[in-house]
């Protein structure tokens, strides 16, 4: 249904001012990614410091991962470069939390 008077307050994907090639919507994507993706890197950085899997729940990094490769295929499907660019970095960094768990898992069950 559309709004009498209301044309003017419908959004339109202009053009970054940075390159004219990057819509608007792409920028926005690629900030929102870059939050969204390394939303699991404390988790990371903590157990990489700790040299421990205090804490940590390999299941939840790999579910992500698992995920987020469904996402990099849906960007390839729609064409979005922030889409496939911070699933696949986010995929990464899931699993090295992944292989970083098991790794530090290992050595704590040598001891």
């Amino acid at each position: 249904m559309v709004l009498c008077g209301c044309q003017d307050l419908a959004i339109h994907d202009t053009q970054s001012l940075l390159d004219p090639n990057i819509k608007r919507s792409e920028v926005l994507g690629l900030v929102a990614g870059f939050g969204t993706t390394f939303a699991a890197m404390p988790d990371l950085i903590a157990m990489l410091r700790r040299r421990s899997t205090a804490g940590m729940n390999p299941r939840m990094g790999a579910i992500m991962g698992t995920f987020q490769i469904l996402w990099v295929y849906y960007g390839l499907l729609i064409a979005s470069r922030p889409v496939i660019i911070w699933n696949v970095i986010a995929v990464l960094v899931n699993f090295i939390s992944v292989g970083a768990y098991f790794y530090f898992a290992h050595k704590e069950k040598n001891r």
